[in-house]
């Protein structure tokens, strides 16, 4: 697999193995440790947050939610466009999701359809116990309309930004949105801890009653004493070491894909019938993955005829994420609007992304995807 060129491969500096090597060094293997103060220090600071560093980012939403008060019988509305991990942690804590589709031109949960069934749902005395908007692919969604709707009607954004880290709408870091955010740092992420995440505020309370829910909510007793359920969700100190060496570098990660972005616009965009996913006004993308749009009716060619093709080429591409509304474990669930990302996802696909991509490789991918398209 050396020459495989993968979708978003991690990309390590260095300095993250002398890190592990000092957690080995000082015996911190067990969960928790210097590392993780260090990396949630780090994060936070970046972020101007609190932070709560856990085993994964799902874990983060699920504490998100928990935090909120959301439990069985509550309603959550979320993006419809997104991983499964956005909308399952609803079903975790016995609630029903309602999913909200996107806007065309920025593939984000549409605002007015957001506001269109928070009023129909008033006037049913059903209002969500919040609202689970995703920062898809790197793109913030426009919390300049959302959150004055969620404020009109008193119901908090859990702002899912696992995609998102260093992204930014209108000045502002996606992650300070929501009332609580969740990172990832899985393999594929800007950055990684190889398995990781955070749940981020600006309400230390909720940050401190997270992690007490992530420690599997153990009184400050001398033996092991429980008043609630709690969870073993807590992120490891050699996993944050990892963390802290690549905190390091994550500007030029970022740079490094908005320009790997780039060429693929300047060597693709001449083609008829090949578009890219939009960047709305106001956003500023970390560019987590490039997806292109392939129009059917230009192009006699699936997502999946391409992804075939470049697989061929050992080349790793990927459907854009399947609808939540299209999803079988999901086919009862209510769903407002979903023919525009159900359109997205049908001519959708994700390129080769990763910061540390070759110029010689993505030359490659350009013209196996380009000889895949025309031919």
């Amino acid at each position: 697999m050396s020459n495989r060129i993968f979708l978003s491969p991690p990309h390590m500096n260095g300095t993250e193995t002398a890190f592990v090597l000092d957690a080995f060094a000082s015996n911190w293997i067990a969960p928790l440790g210097p590392f993780v103060d260090r990396f949630e220090q780090e994060l936070g600071g970046y972020l101007n947050r609190h932070v709560c560093a856990l085993c994964s980012g799902t874990s983060a939403l699920h504490l998100g939610l928990l935090t909120l008060g959301v439990g069985p019988g509550d309603r959550v509305y979320c993006s419809d466009f997104t991983f499964s991990a956005s909308c399952n942690i609803i079903r975790y804590c016995g609630a029903e999701p309602v999913f909200i589709d996107s806007e065309a031109d920025s593939w984000q949960m549409d605002p007015a359809l957001l506001e269109q069934k928070l009023s129909e749902d008033e006037k049913l005395g059903k209002l969500p116990k919040a609202v689970i908007v995703v920062d898809l692919y790197g793109i913030s969604a426009d919390y300049a309309r959302i959150l004055p709707i969620l404020d009109k009607y008193h119901i908090p954004l859990l702002e899912d930004s696992a995609e998102a880290l260093g992204s930014k709408r209108d000045g502002k870091l996606c992650g300070t949105f929501g009332k609580v955010s969740g990172f990832s740092f899985n393999g594929n992420k800007i950055i990684t801890t190889s398995g990781g995440g955070a749940l981020i505020s600006d309400d230390e309370a909720i940050v401190k009653r997270a992690r007490y829910l992530a420690t599997q909510a153990r009184e400050p007793k001398p033996f092991y004493h429980h008043v609630t359920i709690g969870y073993n969700y807590r992120l490891s100190n050699l996993l944050a070491a990892v963390g802290c060496g690549q905190m390091q570098t994550l500007e030029q990660r970022i740079e490094a894909r908005r320009e790997i972005f780039d060429e693929y616009v300047r060597q693709l965009s001449d083609i008829d019938g090949i578009g890219f996913m939009p960047e709305p006004k106001g956003a500023v993308s970390n560019k987590w993955l490039t997806v292109i749009t392939i129009d059917p009716k230009k192009i006699r060619k699936s997502p999946e005829d391409i992804r075939l093709a470049l697989e061929a080429e050992n080349i790793e591409s990927r459907w854009a994420w399947k609808p939540m509304h299209m999803q079988p474990v999901y086919e009862n669930a209510e769903c407002v609007g979903g023919s525009v990302c159900e359109n997205i996802f049908n001519k959708a696909l994700c390129l080769p992304s990763g910061s540390s991509l070759q110029p010689n490789d993505q030359d490659h991918v350009c013209e196996c995807l380009r000889k895949a398209l025309t031919k």
